[in-house]
């Protein structure tokens, strides 16, 4: 199939597709005779695969290690899960973060009357 197609299957824009390739996260398939690329169903596989694990916030280097592992059917599932606890513990990490700042907003918007008076302890506080 071609770029536009295998995009589509994979859930990827084109020019996605063509920066993994470019990059090597994904190989570039071969060209067709007049030119083109003609992407097979595991190169699809393999681009779908690259898209959950962004989805999930890896970093292309990860998504590169897991897309080894992926191939490797002699892989340690031990080196899987390693990489998708470090990221696990980014995502609890931020979600603690994003909390924190929820809890301290909802305090300041509580605060505030919100009525036609000046004093506002949001805009004192950011100042």
């Amino acid at each position: 199939m071609n770029i536009s197609a295998a995009s589509k299957a994979a859930g990827l824009p084109v020019k996605t597709v063509r920066y993994y390739a470019d990059i090597g996260l994904v190989e570039a398939p071969s060209r067709t005779e007049v030119g083109y690329r003609s992407y097979d169903d595991a190169a699809v596989r393999k681009l779908a695969f690259v898209r959950r694990s962004r989805a999930f916030g890896f970093t292309i280097e990860e998504c590169r290690e897991l897309l080894d592992l992926y191939q490797d059917q002699d892989r340690n599932s031990a080196e899987v899960k390693k990489i998708a606890s470090a990221r696990l513990e980014q995502i609890e990490e931020k979600q603690r973060e994003l909390q924190s700042l929820h809890d301290e907003l909802a305090h300041l918007v509580k605060s505030c009357r919100g009525d036609h008076r000046p004093d506002c302890p949001i805009i004192d506080y950011l100042g």
